[in-house]
């Protein structure tokens, strides 16, 4: 069944699992295989976090799954089951992108109280404290003659016993339960080549119990390599080492999102009849109002009711500016009023807020599987039994060939420790899990691994004008004064009028002057309002404060005309030519003699150009797509940066979709950056969806990416993070399969010490995850 169905086939659900016991990428490969048997079930398995996402018929009961999954020799627990809709839209070739479920009751979320699952660092840390103690002594004497006494190798063999067998149960314990279901993992290796070169020994030793009777000698011949003490007791120690470091490393991995998911406020002041009263955020209602203090967070999403403040939002969106907010403004939860005391009535609670709805969208992306990783995955499946075959073979090569059964064995033991595939199982996961918790703090929101790639390949954005590469509010930009006015006598005169009225160019004309005033001074007030839909206004007004007033009358063409108004042609192609520049031009008349032009564009939003730059710079074309005229259109690309003939203009919102088809037909890879209802569409065919947070929830919805900020440089950002996210991924697969490739060959030449081989495999795990951890340092 293609994607594309999946997503839109009725009857199905989203199944979250927690899984116990898996170890390495062979554990991830078994437990999708035996789940993919059944029939209609997808599933993506994580190992860092060792939870799986399933998308599942109904026909399949959640039972089905968890016996599935423990019989497969691990231990499942089902987290959360939710019904979910048919997706509004996929990209057909692109794999899944973040369906956005229900997460639990107030918009918790379940990796929340995950994050204490796997190998946690507390459990290693006695096992490594032991391991370390007792082989520090086991190595000394069995590798520095000058320690060794008569029978040091009984001693050597007493000390490392705890090793081998408590401090490295975790390694036996998954091998074994593994080996029942007839299966090998990485633990499979590392507990025969433990065993073995403990076991060997001690046969040695019990064979021979004079074998180290002398010191400096472990046989009566003087010949060398009979006992492996130290081999089993520093590969344990270096193996449980490295996992002690993942655990803890895994663990700052997922830093990020524990902090995204314990943003919100715990409390809410709640107003019932009038009264305050204290209650847990979780328990609030659509419909409540709020009481929002200065200093405190908001507490769920909502629609300001009273009072005036300004909103810092810059844990949710990455906007360092506070946000003016005022009654009507909508304000989201986790942000901080910074003044005012506000009066909120909540919108939307629990799982439906923002911040809920970000826990997710993070959570399915790290729960993904980029298509490099399938790579990984494949490999995996038979990598254990090959190289246990392989060990084998070069233990019979070499006994065959040079009859040295040490030098047979410690060939056999280097090539199971060398080879334990974990650094192979970490790439992929801890990459994304350390990139796409990064964005979060940072406002970016990668739904997906496939975004990852998208991201790569794109080498064209369509920008849609209003909301994303303007601010989609009109401002005035001047005032022309006419018949003997001064400009900012007719800035006040028509601020005063359209003060009055509800109009967007009336507010942007008000707003400016009242901005020109000295000493923050109040408007004039005017008397005789009368407002014409479409048409303007008029009205009467005292500009000194004092006698009869003036008659003004502000608006288009025709409505100067309705009142008796005849500009000159010379006034006329004034007015033209303000208008052909792509502004919004205004008469404003007084006392029935047109008085001057009041000029207004929507503005620029501050670092658009800069952003536009850095996009060509990352080899991405940018092109302009707008439904202004063509005039405004060539307007905006200027001022940013954008070339004349990259400009769509005049375009509907079904024209959208035709620009983005017209540039993949000329083979281009698009996305699409937008922020509207009109834009969705256009989101979903692009190749790569970008939505500006600032915008609607369909817009968001019909993404790859949200910028939860309205800054245009926020987009490159993300863009930048989800390059380097990918190439940080292919950097750790690359010398995942490095390492194997070569120590592979190396060990079965036997020129690796089974002691090294264990510290080397150890190191790569920890170096793959620290070199994803370097994402957590990406900065603004």
């Amino acid at each position: 069944m293609s994607n594309h169905e999946l997503l839109h086939q009725t009857g199905t659900r989203i199944i979250e699992l927690d899984i116990e016991g898996m170890t390495c990428a062979s554990c991830v490969a078994r437990v999708e295989r035996k789940l993919g048997k059944l029939d209609g079930v997808e599933a993506s398995v994580n190992l860092p976090l060792e939870s799986a996402r399933l998308r599942v018929p109904d026909s399949v009961t959640d039972q089905q799954i968890v016996d599935t999954v423990n019989a497969t020799g691990y231990k499942a627990r089902i987290r959360e089951t939710s019904p979910r809709p048919p997706e509004p839209h996929t990209h057909g070739e692109h794999g899944e992108h973040g369906e956005h479920g229900e997460h639990g009751e107030h918009g918790g979320h379940p990796h929340e109280d995950h994050m204490s699952h796997g190998p946690a660092a507390s459990t290693l840390r006695p096992r490594l404290i032991v391991a370390a103690i007792l082989t520090v002594p086991v190595f000394a004497i069995s590798m520095v003659p000058a320690f060794q006494f008569p029978h040091w190798g009984w001693v050597a063999g007493l000390l490392a016993l705890p090793v081998v067998t408590w401090a490295a149960w975790p390694f036996h314990r998954a091998a074994a339960v593994n080996a029942r279901h007839l299966a090998s993992t990485m633990d499979t290796l590392v507990s025969i080549g433990v065993l073995a070169a403990y076991l060997y020994s001690a046969w040695q030793l019990f064979a021979n119990p004079l074998l180290t009777e002398h010191p400096g000698m472990e046989s009566p011949g003087g010949m060398g390599g009979a006992l492996y003490f130290e081999v089993a007791a520093v590969v344990t120690t270096f193996l449980l080492l490295g996992r002690f470091l993942e655990a803890n490393a895994k663990a700052k991995a997922g830093d990020a999102l524990k902090a995204l998911l314990n943003l919100g406020a715990k409390d809410a002041t709640v107003l019932r009849d009038g009264v305050e009263h204290k209650i847990p955020a979780g328990q609030l209602v659509a419909g409540d109002v709020f009481v929002v203090r200065p200093g405190e967070k908001i507490a769920t999403d909502g629609l300001v009711t009273d009072g005036s403040s300004a909103v810092d939002a810059s844990l949710v969106t990455g906007e360092s500016v506070p946000v003016e907010v005022g009654p009507g403004s909508q304000v989201t939860g986790a942000t901080i009023n910074t003044s005012g005391r506000l009066l909120v009535r909540a919108t939307r609670v629990g799982s439906e807020t923002t911040l809920a709805q970000m826990g997710r969208l993070v959570s399915e992306a790290q729960t993904g599987k980029a298509p490099i990783a399938r790579l990984a995955d494949r490999i995996s499946a038979v990598f254990v039994p090959v190289v246990l075959g392989i060990a084998v073979v070069t233990f019979v090569l070499w006994l065959a060939l040079g009859g040295d059964l040490n030098a047979s064995f410690t060939a056999a033991v280097a090539v199971l420790v060398i080879a334990c595939p974990c650094a192979l199982g970490l790439a992929t996961p801890v990459g994304l899990l350390t990139g796409t918790g990064r964005g979060a703090q940072l406002g970016i929101l990668i739904k997906g691994p496939q975004v990852l790639e998208d991201t790569r390949t794109v080498d064209a954005i369509l920008l849609d004008k209003t909301g994303t590469v303007t601010s989609g509010k009109l401002a005035v930009r001047h005032t022309l004064a006419l018949n003997g006015h001064s400009p900012a006598d007719v800035l006040s005169l028509a601020g005063a009028v359209e003060a009055a009225s509800e109009h967007p160019i009336a507010h942007a004309i008000a707003a400016a002057a009242k901005s020109a005033l000295p000493d923050a001074g109040s408007l004039p007030g005017v008397k005789d309002f009368l407002s014409a839909p479409g048409g303007g206004v008029r009205g009467t007004v005292a500009l000194n404060g004092t006698g009869p007033g003036q008659t003004v009358v502000a608006g288009r063409t025709t409505w100067l005309e309705e009142n008796g108004i005849f500009p000159g042609d010379e006034q006329r192609r004034a007015l033209a030519t303000e208008e052909a520049s792509g502004s919004t031009a205004i008469w404003v008349a007084v006392d029935g003699k047109p008085a001057g032009i009041v000029t207004l564009g929507d503005t620029v939003k501050p670092g658009s150009a800069a952003a536009i730059a850095k996009l060509k710079e990352l080899g991405i074309r940018p092109l302009l797509l707008t439904g202004d005229n063509a005039a405004v259109a060539a307007q905006v690309a200027t001022a940013v940066g954008i070339a004349p003939e990259d400009v769509f203009a005049g375009v509907l919102p079904q024209g959208k979709v035709d620009a983005v088809r017209k540039l993949q037909s000329q083979g281009s890879t698009v996305a699409m950056a937008g922020d509207g209802v009109n834009d969705a569409a256009a989101l979903a065919q692009a190749d790569l969806g970008i939505a500006m947070g600032s915008g609607t929830d369909v817009a968001i919805e019909a993404s790859d990416l949200t910028v939860m900020g309205s800054d245009l440089g926020q987009l490159v950002q993300a863009i930048e993070l989800s390059r380097k996210t990918l190439g940080t991924i292919k950097t750790n697969l690359f010398w995942a399969f490095f390492y194997n490739a070569i120590g592979i060959p190396v060990a079965a030449l036997g020129l690796l010490n089974p002691m090294i081989a264990g510290a080397a495999m150890a190191a790569s795990s920890v170096l793959v995850v620290a070199n994803s951890l370097r994402l957590r340092s990406f900065a603004k």
